[in-house]
Parts: C-alpha cells; structure tokens; sequence
C-alpha cells in the first residue's frame, strides 16, 4: 500500500465481552487466522491481543480482551480486569459482545464499563443458534434498551456470517489516518508469545473440564536454524493431580497437546517446528505477582 487512497481510516477497535461470548473467535474470523487462543473454558485470553485486518480503505487494530471477571478475585483475575479497563481507556471505538437470546448478569456488569465518550458497537454473535426470529427481535430489543449502543449488529463468528457488514459499519467510526502497521501484519504478538498461548489452548481443549484454567506455559527456549524452529516450553500447574492429568496415562495426553500445537505453530510460522514440552508443578503462581509479570500478566 505505497500510496494511501483520501480518507484512510485506520484505529484500535476493542473486543469486550463477558467470558465465554465469542471475541477470540470473531477476531481469529476478522483477522483470516488464529491469532488469539480459543477454548469452551471460560478466560482462556489473558493477555491483551491485537489482531490487524487491512483493506483498501481501512485498517482495523483489533484488541481482543480478556472476559472480565465477576465471579473470582484473585490476583491473576485482578490484573486481567486492570487489562480490560485499560484496553477501553485508549481504544478509539469499542465493539461488545453479547451471545443471541442471553443477556446476563455479568453482561450488564461489562455494559457499566463501556466509555461514555467513543461509538460502542453491539455484536450479537451466535445468530445461528437463534433458530426463532421473533426470539431474537425480542432479546435485540432488550439489549438495545440496556445501553446506549450507537449500533447494533447480529453475526456468527463460528459461521462468518454478516461480518462483512460488520467491518462495514466499524469502518464508518474509525478516524482518518494512516495504517499503523505493514498491509501483511496479522497481529503484533511475537512468535514466542503464539506459540505459548498455542500450548495453552491445547492444554484446556484436550483436558476439558478436569483442570482449572490456572494454566501457564513459559517458552524456555526459542531458536531459529533457516526455516525451522525449534522450541522448548514448560506447563506450569499447581498442583501434582493437575500435573498428572496434563501428562495423561503413559504421556499420551501430553503428547497429544504437543502434536496439535505444533502442527498450529507450522502452520501460523509457515515453516517446520520441533517442539519439546515438559509440565511443571509451580503451586500459587495464578497469585504470584512476580510471576505474573514474568508471564506478561500485571
């Protein structure tokens, strides 16, 4: 894109939402690949993730964030809320997130955060599971009446359906200016970063609902020989029984996350990966400040 068209836009689009609605989804669909770990567990993202779509016209800065979290206090749960107030506060146009036919307690808690002072766009995702339309008016008119959204609309991000008039009407609030990255950027994670959050999301798709999602991977060794990479990375679990089911009955399970994150850092990093990964047990780091900023958590 050596010359800009009049009137480029370009801007930081924030994702919020409760846990569990969506955002790693829509961005991973708006962006075209994953950049941002996805699982059925709730606050799988913690960190702050952009994602960076590019037209002709616009550059769309996505900033996925963490669900905010209503339900637990700890110290881990505290900064990733900190993330979320953070992200609002310097975003020029805010994008929320509400599951079609649920409008929930915690989705009302999300609403009292959305800046007064920039366009808040509603996405009403999962559309496909609203198989009744006079149900979905009703629950769009009972979110509309909620706040004050400047628009409001309905996608599947599982599908990819109506996103194309989604990137249309955020394109209409975003300022003019020029893009912030290259026109091939997907997102300003590093590869170390991606391939952590790889194995975590291997980690809670493979172990359901038997470990919590007090979970870290550290990257203890990333090296690049041409177009191979050979990384080395530790789980990090609180305690013994977490440790055994992350490694499984004679390793099986361990092997399993190891072989589907490798074949997604082979396919995001375009080139072959050897991967090593041993688990850890490291009791309290989910309230371990200094630990948390070690994993880029404060």
């Amino acid at each position: 894109m050596s010359t800009l068209p009049e009137g480029f836009r370009c801007g930081l689009v924030a994702i919020v939402g409760r846990p569990n609605v969506g955002k790693s989804t829509l961005l991973n669909r708006l962006v075209g690949q994953k950049v941002s770990i996805t699982s059925r567990k709730a606050q799988t993202t913690r960190h702050r993730v952009m994602g960076i779509h590019t037209t002709d016209t616009a550059q769309f800065v996505f900033v996925d964030t963490p669900g905010f979290q209503t339900r637990h206090a700890g110290t881990l749960n505290r900064a990733m809320n900190r993330r979320v107030r953070e992200t609002l506060a310097d975003t020029d146009l805010v994008m929320m997130l509400v599951e079609a036919g649920r409008l929930t307690r915690e989705d009302r808690q999300v609403m009292e955060l959305l800046p007064a002072d920039r366009p808040v766009i509603l996405v009403v995702n999962k559309i496909d599971h609203a198989k009744d339309r006079a149900v979905l008016m009703r629950h769009l008119q009972e979110v509309a009446a909620a706040h004050a959204f400047t628009e409001i609309v309905p996608v599947s991000a599982k599908q990819g359906s109506n996103l194309e008039e989604l990137l249309k009407t955020l394109e209409g609030y975003l300022p003019e200016n020029a893009p912030l990255f290259g026109e091939d950027d997907v997102t300003d994670q590093t590869e170390r970063q991606l391939a952590a959050e790889l194995i975590r999301e291997k980690v809670f798709r493979l172990c359901g609902e038997e470990i919590p999602y007090a979970v870290a991977v550290t990257i203890d060794k990333f090296e690049e020989e041409g177009r191979l990479r050979r990384i080395f990375a530790t789980i990090l679990v609180d305690r013994d029984s977490h440790k055994a089911i992350v490694i499984g009955k004679g390793g099986e399970k361990l092997k399993s996350i190891s072989t589907q994150a490798r074949q997604d850092m082979e396919r995001a990093f375009d080139g072959k990966v050897y991967l090593e990964v041993w688990v850890k047990v490291k009791g309290g780091w989910a309230d371990d400040v200094r630990m948390l900023k070690t994993l880029g958590i404060d």
